[in-house]
Protein backbone atom coordinates (compact mmCIF):
# COMPACT_ATOMS: atom_id res chain seq x y z
CA UNK A 1 0.00 0.00 0.00
CA UNK A 2 1.70 3.09 -0.60
CA UNK A 3 0.52 6.41 1.36
CA UNK A 4 0.31 9.38 0.26
CA UNK A 5 0.84 12.86 2.11
CA UNK A 6 -0.18 16.28 1.54
CA UNK A 7 2.27 17.77 4.35
CA UNK A 8 5.21 19.10 3.13
CA UNK A 9 7.14 21.80 4.88
CA UNK A 10 6.17 25.25 3.50
CA UNK A 11 8.53 28.55 4.88
CA UNK A 12 6.85 31.30 5.30
CA UNK A 13 7.74 33.63 2.23
CA UNK A 14 9.49 36.87 5.19
CA UNK A 15 11.47 34.17 5.73
CA UNK A 16 12.47 33.29 2.33
CA UNK A 17 12.71 36.93 1.08
CA UNK A 18 14.97 37.27 4.25
CA UNK A 19 17.10 34.84 3.28
CA UNK A 20 17.49 35.39 -0.27
CA UNK A 21 18.12 39.10 0.48
CA UNK A 22 21.01 38.21 3.19
CA UNK A 23 22.47 35.74 0.90
CA UNK A 24 22.84 38.74 -2.00
CA UNK A 25 23.85 41.09 0.50
CA UNK A 26 26.45 39.62 2.05
CA UNK A 27 27.63 37.80 -0.96
CA UNK A 28 27.87 41.18 -3.10
CA UNK A 29 29.48 43.08 0.18
CA UNK A 30 32.24 40.10 0.17
CA UNK A 31 32.90 41.18 -3.96
CA UNK A 32 33.17 44.40 -2.99
CA UNK A 33 35.46 44.11 -0.49
CA UNK A 34 37.43 41.61 -1.57
CA UNK A 35 37.38 41.64 -5.58
CA UNK A 36 36.88 44.93 -6.27
CA UNK A 37 38.47 47.08 -4.47
CA UNK A 38 41.66 44.94 -3.60
CA UNK A 39 41.73 44.75 -8.01
CA UNK A 40 41.56 48.87 -7.93
CA UNK A 41 44.05 49.46 -5.62
CA UNK A 42 46.49 47.34 -7.12
CA UNK A 43 45.97 48.32 -11.08
CA UNK A 44 47.25 51.89 -9.35
CA UNK A 45 44.13 53.68 -9.85
CA UNK A 46 44.33 54.65 -5.96
CA UNK A 47 47.10 57.41 -6.86
CA UNK A 48 44.37 58.49 -10.22
CA UNK A 49 42.74 61.93 -9.85
CA UNK A 50 39.34 60.56 -10.35
CA UNK A 51 39.73 57.84 -7.81
CA UNK A 52 37.71 59.85 -5.47
CA UNK A 53 34.97 60.23 -7.95
CA UNK A 54 35.05 56.57 -9.19
CA UNK A 55 34.91 55.24 -5.52
CA UNK A 56 31.85 57.68 -4.49
CA UNK A 57 29.60 56.38 -7.46
CA UNK A 58 30.60 52.90 -6.77
CA UNK A 59 29.38 52.77 -3.65
CA UNK A 60 26.52 55.09 -3.96
CA UNK A 61 25.14 52.57 -5.91
CA UNK A 62 26.32 50.00 -3.01
CA UNK A 63 24.94 52.23 -0.55
CA UNK A 64 21.53 52.38 -1.82
CA UNK A 65 21.56 48.55 -2.44
CA UNK A 66 22.72 48.14 1.57
CA UNK A 67 19.51 50.46 2.82
CA UNK A 68 17.30 48.21 0.30
CA UNK A 69 18.49 45.28 1.24
CA UNK A 70 18.97 46.29 5.26
CA UNK A 71 14.54 47.60 4.92
CA UNK A 72 13.62 44.11 3.56
CA UNK A 73 15.19 42.13 6.47
CA UNK A 74 13.69 44.48 9.13
CA UNK A 75 10.46 44.14 7.66
CA UNK A 76 10.27 40.84 7.39
CA UNK A 77 11.70 40.33 10.68
CA UNK A 78 9.41 42.62 12.35
CA UNK A 79 6.58 40.45 10.06
CA UNK A 80 7.81 37.36 11.60
CA UNK A 81 7.38 38.33 14.45
CA UNK A 82 4.28 40.02 14.09
CA UNK A 83 2.46 36.38 12.63
CA UNK A 84 4.90 33.34 14.65
CA UNK A 85 5.32 33.09 18.18
CA UNK A 86 8.29 30.89 17.91
CA UNK A 87 10.58 33.92 16.28
CA UNK A 88 13.40 35.88 18.58
CA UNK A 89 12.88 39.20 19.47
CA UNK A 90 17.01 39.34 19.13
CA UNK A 91 16.40 39.19 15.21
CA UNK A 92 14.70 42.25 15.12
CA UNK A 93 17.38 44.00 16.93
CA UNK A 94 19.64 42.73 15.02
CA UNK A 95 17.77 44.03 11.80
CA UNK A 96 17.89 47.22 13.09
CA UNK A 97 21.77 47.16 13.65
CA UNK A 98 22.09 46.56 10.38
CA UNK A 99 19.90 49.15 9.40
CA UNK A 100 22.20 51.28 11.26
CA UNK A 101 24.96 50.16 9.78
CA UNK A 102 24.36 50.65 6.16
CA UNK A 103 22.48 54.19 7.29
CA UNK A 104 26.16 54.83 8.86
CA UNK A 105 27.83 53.91 5.65
CA UNK A 106 25.75 56.02 3.43
CA UNK A 107 24.85 59.21 4.94
CA UNK A 108 28.36 59.36 6.92
CA UNK A 109 31.73 57.25 5.97
CA UNK A 110 30.87 57.50 2.28
CA UNK A 111 30.48 61.19 2.41
CA UNK A 112 33.37 61.81 4.14
CA UNK A 113 35.80 59.78 2.63
CA UNK A 114 34.96 61.28 -0.87
CA UNK A 115 35.67 64.53 0.97
CA UNK A 116 38.61 64.01 2.27
CA UNK A 117 40.02 62.33 -0.50
CA UNK A 118 39.09 65.13 -3.20
CA UNK A 119 42.17 67.27 -4.40
CA UNK A 120 40.59 70.58 -4.87
CA UNK A 121 44.09 72.36 -5.73
CA UNK A 122 44.51 71.25 -9.00
CA UNK A 123 48.54 72.65 -8.75
CA UNK A 124 49.37 71.14 -5.83
CA UNK A 125 50.82 67.40 -5.97
CA UNK A 126 49.11 64.17 -4.61
CA UNK A 127 49.63 64.33 -1.15
CA UNK A 128 50.32 61.34 1.07
CA UNK A 129 47.16 59.48 2.28
CA UNK A 130 45.39 61.92 5.26
CA UNK A 131 45.35 60.07 9.09
CA UNK A 132 41.68 61.42 8.67
CA UNK A 133 41.13 59.15 5.78
CA UNK A 134 42.95 56.01 8.11
CA UNK A 135 40.67 56.49 10.77
CA UNK A 136 37.58 56.09 8.17
CA UNK A 137 38.77 53.30 6.95
CA UNK A 138 39.10 51.62 10.01
CA UNK A 139 35.92 52.89 10.67
CA UNK A 140 34.49 51.38 7.54
CA UNK A 141 35.89 48.04 8.07
CA UNK A 142 34.71 47.85 11.60
CA UNK A 143 31.14 48.65 10.36
CA UNK A 144 31.74 45.64 7.52
CA UNK A 145 33.33 43.25 10.11
CA UNK A 146 30.02 43.75 12.37
CA UNK A 147 27.30 43.97 9.17
CA UNK A 148 29.06 40.17 8.17
CA UNK A 149 29.15 38.76 11.67
CA UNK A 150 24.98 40.33 12.30
CA UNK A 151 24.00 39.00 9.23
CA UNK A 152 25.60 35.69 9.16
CA UNK A 153 24.20 34.87 12.53
CA UNK A 154 20.71 36.47 10.86
CA UNK A 155 21.11 34.07 7.98
CA UNK A 156 21.98 30.91 10.12
CA UNK A 157 18.83 31.85 12.09
CA UNK A 158 16.22 32.34 9.09
CA UNK A 159 17.94 29.40 7.03
CA UNK A 160 16.75 26.66 9.56
CA UNK A 161 13.12 25.39 9.44
CA UNK A 162 11.51 26.37 12.24
CA UNK A 163 8.39 24.72 13.94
Amino acid sequence: MNAISNFEYKRPIWQTAIVLTLGFWLSASLVLDWVIMPSLYLSGMMNQAGFTTAGYAIFWSFNRMELLSAAVVLTGALALNKTQSQWRLSSVALSVLLLSVALLDTYFLTPQMCAVGIQLNLFEAAAAIPTTMNLLHGGYWLLEIVKLVVGGMLLNWYWRPQG
